[in-house]
């Protein structure tokens, strides 16, 4: 049966994106937003688009993640950045808005386009044989939530970040480890070992203790799961926990000495070109500086590049590896696909970019046109292709950075500005020669 409509379920800043790129693209849309007939604890107004954080896209430091991204979006017709980019504030080198105008110019904008009907209402359950795209963020009413079990399956929906941080492996002192797995099983290049002695052990334990933690927005439960605890929280039940729990160190004997260390942390590669490392089971409320300046001190970390800092708050997201394709089509549903932080990303501009993907591609599958998948070079394209690798086990919520990329060929050294430069240039690169090569649906804008 032929589609005579597009259906975009939640109005934060992925859906009105994906609203905005559908009707742009001459296809009607129907925007459900179930603000105000139905509130959330995190929101104050009825308006799309809403920020209930902070007020920051990020940073527009030339060759930055961030600064990246924003060039993507900007040569592929982004509507919230240009909205964003039009209302700025001052914020040194970050991009800042008042919050109010942005949602306020984001509301009029779809509510006044011809092709955007905006229904005020609860979604309880996907429309029936329709394209859709589900963006509802990580406020999903329980309702929907129960609705989706038979498309995603049990156990296939999380309701709380445990995100450790992640290190630049350039920035790592390689000698001060040693690669292994627990027992040698598997790859032994897969981890990365800190050995610590009982003094070192227990300074950090002192560290982590003392230090000042982040504490819940007013709409979160403060609960945790075993298996994802805080580690200043699973230290606080007795000094030694941490010794018996994530930084066990049996059958991780250091090589250098042939003993077993009192302790030991472990990094796990982050992706396949082994270009970033996570610090595993280190989900912490600790305050970011308190993160760099405790994590700093352990050997090996005295130059750590944090890619991302370790956080834990309330989300939703689905198991992206399992069920999305890189193009955020649902692998078993093609005609639903997912965007925001529902995809398993983190931030307002990566919430963005997904709504920005989904749309189009939502729009390409109404014109029975295949749906795209960004290169892995761009900064987009690899951020979307890690969040839905196949081979990903222990997954969790990501954002834009450095990291991502696939390494540069024939680059040497540790020129961190020159590859970042690189980097940067090598995307708009692959961007623009993708571009050249599809049906994008207007003129890309390269300025």
């Amino acid at each position: 049966m032929r589609q005579k409509i597009i259906h975009v379920i939640g109005g934060g800043l992925a859906g009105s994106e994906a609203c905005y790129q559908i009707a742009m693209r001459g296809i009607p849309v129907v925007l459900h937003e179930m603000r105000p007939q139905k509130t959330t604890e995190a929101h104050t107004t009825s308006h799309l688009a809403e920020l209930v954080c902070s007020n920051s896209f990020g940073s527009v430091s030339p060759h930055s993640a961030s600064r990246i991204l924003k060039d993507e979006l900007k040569a592929l017709g982004g509507f919230v950045l240009s909205v964003a980019e039009s209302i700025a504030v001052p914020a040194g080198a970050s991009l800042a808005v008042d919050r109010i105008k942005l949602s306020q110019i984001i509301t009029e904008t779809l509510e006044n386009h011809p092709l955007v009907t905006i229904h005020r209402e609860e979604v309880t359950e996907l429309p029936q044989d329709a394209i859709c795209i589900l963006a509802t963020g990580p406020l999903t009413s329980k309702n929907l939530i129960q609705s989706l079990t038979p498309i995603f399956g049990d156990n296939s929906l999380y309701f709380y970040d445990a995100i450790s941080p992640i290190i630049s492996t350039d920035s790592l002192n390689l000698e001060k480890m040693y690669f292994a797995n627990r027992w040698d099983k598997g790859d032994s290049k897969d981890f990365l070992n800190i050995p610590l002695s009982e003094a070192e052990y227990n300074e950090f334990i002192d560290d982590i203790l003392a230090a000042e933690v982040v504490l819940p927005h007013n709409f979160e439960e403060e609960k945790y799961f075993e298996s994802c605890m805080p580690i200043e929280a699973i230290a606080a039940r007795g000094r030694k926990t941490l010794a018996f729990g994530p930084m066990k160190p049996v059958g991780l004997n250091d090589p250098k000495t042939g003993k077993r260390p009192f302790a030991v942390i472990q990094l796990r590669t982050e992706n396949r070109h082994k270009t970033a490392y996570n610090l595993v089971g280190f989900q912490t409320k600790l305050k970011y500086k308190e993160q760099q300046r405790i994590f700093r001190k352990l050997p090996g970390l005295e130059e750590a590049e944090f890619l991302r800092l370790g956080s834990m708050h309330r989300n939703t997201y689905v198991d992206s590896p399992r069920l999305l394709n890189s193009n955020l089509q649902i692998k078993s549903q093609p005609q639903l696909f997912i965007a925001g932080q529902l995809t398993g990303t983190e931030g307002y501009l990566e919430s963005t970019a997904t709504g920005l993907i989904a749309g189009v591609n939502a729009a390409r599958l109404f014109r029975d046109q295949n749906a795209l998948s960004l290169p892995e070079q761009t900064i987009l394209g690899s951020l979307l292709q890690t969040i839905t690798d196949p081979e990903r086990i222990d997954f969790q919520p990501m954002n834009v950075n450095m990291g991502l990329f696939p390494p540069l060929e024939d680059f040497k050294g540790k020129d961190k500005k020159l590859k970042n430069q690189l980097l940067s240039e090598r995307s708009q690169s692959q961007l623009k020669l993708w571009l050249s090569e599809i049906d994008w649906g207007f003129k890309p804008n390269f300025d």
